[in-house]
């Protein structure tokens, strides 16, 4: 099970050289998500640089309907037990996520589907079915991840960007910004002139559970009408360390899409 959780949240699921000084606080407002956010001085030009930079960030977020891609994945853990397979992902946003992992030979592992309240994992080679949902998997995994979450790291849109700016800094080729949300404190890197997020760093608020984050995002290449992230590196760590490397390829935005999941008579309920 703990493999199957880590496939749903990683395939579902720097700094410049100027010092951060004093800044003013700025409310302002993209989309449904009230930001404070906080930037060098002068003062008079706060609000200006944090609504047009924000915009910029906004404006880089992919949107779309479907979503579909093949992904090589290497999996490492802090007791060296490293597994590579591959997987097919599909997504209609706020719907459905599938995915079909393959194993060893080209043999279909696992098949998974997460809907907004739900999760079904299939273990074809156990012949076994699973049903659960997203607030057990927050429960087991201590995260706060949401199936929106889940669907903006498939993408490759910044996550957890609802917190307080803390500092804001821009060297000419990178633009990076912290902040402080309910659960993470969150450090974000962006690649200029595109923003295209090259970063993202999440520290956990409670220090006694020390869990820590780095996603890192490379090799930008043209999807449609996007530019996107096809190797995707996420380290996780808390008590153990998690090594993960995704390799995007056949990526595909709003063509139609199937999802099939029949479970087969003989399945046992896991």
């Amino acid at each position: 099970m703990r493999l199957s959780i880590f496939v749903v949240l990683a395939l579902l699921f720097h700094q410049g050289c100027r010092p951060v000084r004093k800044v003013t606080a700025v409310a302002i407002q993209t989309d449904t998500i009230v930001r404070t956010a906080v930037v060098d001085v002068p003062a008079v030009d706060s609000a200006k640089i944090v609504a047009e930079t924000v915009a910029r960030i906004a404006g880089n977020r992919i949107v779309y309907r479907t979503f579909a891609a093949k992904i090589k994945v290497a999996y490492k853990d802090s007791k060296d037990k490293n597994l590579d397979f591959n997987a097919f992902i599909r997504m209609q946003k706020d719907t459905v996520i599938w995915a079909s992992i393959i194993a060893a030979l080209g043999v279909e592992a696992f098949r998974v589907m997460v809907t907004p309240d739900s999760v079904m994992i299939m273990d074809k080679l156990e012949k076994t079915i699973r049903y659960t949902t997203i607030s057990e998997l927050q429960a087991i995994t201590k995260l706060p991840f949401d199936f929106g979450t889940l669907q903006e790291l498939l993408i490759g849109n910044p996550i957890y960007m609802d917190g307080e700016m803390k500092s804001y800094r821009d060297d000419g080729s990178l633009l990076s910004m912290s902040m402080t949300g309910s659960f993470f404190k969150h450090l974000l890197t962006f690649s200029k002139p595109r923003m295209e997020l090259v970063q993202s760093d999440l520290d956990d608020i409670d220090s006694l559970r020390k869990r820590r984050a780095t996603l890192s995002y490379e090799d930008y290449q043209p999807a449609g009408k996007w530019t996107f992230a096809n190797t995707r590196r996420l380290a996780l760590s808390e008590k153990e360390r998690v090594d993960l490397l995704l390799e995007f390829r056949q990526v595909e935005f709003d063509q139609p899409q199937n999802y099939p999941f029949s479970i087969p008579k003989n399945y046992k309920l896991k």
